[in-house]
């Protein structure tokens, strides 16, 4: 069946994320380095985050309540209550990073609109990703918008059965091969791979994937003939 969908990710695939994650990390190990050496408290950061997925999920907030619990955790509660202060801020700071758009994003937007319905599917805090996408100026080439806890087999069919097509008429386009593209592949789907130069390291996966309906391209800019060559 012909292309019908094309589903897009939002961070890293449409505009810049996981650098400004990096970028307060750094940022927040510097905070306690009287505790602990930086490259630890990444470490135990991290560990929070992970272990913390189920009740708060992914976004700005709940790496923000992470950094607290780790912070309490590795001071043994002795660091001053400035530090919180000082970890609220670096949050407030993520939540107003400006939205930069990934290279030849908007282009590749422009000839796909009105050819196939594009919608975009992506994890994250409600709000923080509603905000970005407002921002960015991409809302009018969407479709519909899916804000994701999980983005598991069950998620992506539930979405694909609310856009009432079938799994191979559906392809999804993101920098995560865990999130983006294994998932829709299993479902029956098309997934195209555009890897960003950082990936966090819940998202990295180890081995290559060899797909019929998988491909892995450069940059985003060449979306557009692999698309039409796929609908063919």
């Amino acid at each position: 069946m012909p292309i019908k969908v094309i589903a897009f990710d939002a961070d890293d695939t449409l505009w810049v994320n996981e650098p400004f994650f990096r970028e307060a990390e750094e940022k927040f190990a510097s905070l306690l380095e009287d505790f602990m050496p930086q490259h630890a408290i990444m470490k135990e950061l991290y560990r929070t985050e992970i272990d913390n997925l189920r009740l708060y999920g992914y976004g700005i907030k709940g790496f923000m309540l992470s950094m607290v619990e780790t912070a309490l955790r590795i001071s043994d509660h002795k660091m001053p209550i400035s530090i919180i202060d000082k970890i609220i801020r670096i949050g407030q700071e993520m939540l107003e990073k400006p939205v930069e758009l990934l290279p030849g994003v908007e282009e590749v937007l422009q000839t796909l609109n009105g050819e196939y319905r594009l919608v975009v599917a992506t994890k994250g805090d409600l709000v923080d990703q509603e905000r970005k996408l407002r921002k960015s100026g991409l809302e009018k080439y969407f479709h519909h918008i899916e804000i994701m806890s999980e983005k598991r087999v069950a998620d992506y069919e539930k979405l694909i059965k609310h856009l009432d097509i079938h799994p191979s008429e559906f392809l999804m386009l993101g920098n995560s091969l865990k999130s983006d593209i294994l998932p829709v592949l299993e479902l029956g789907g098309h997934g195209i791979h555009i890897p960003f130069h950082i990936t966090w390291a819940h998202e990295v996966v180890e081995h290559e994937v060899q797909h019929e309906r998988f491909y892995k391209l450069e940059t985003i800019a060449e979306v557009v003939k692999v698309i039409h060559k796929i609908s063919v």
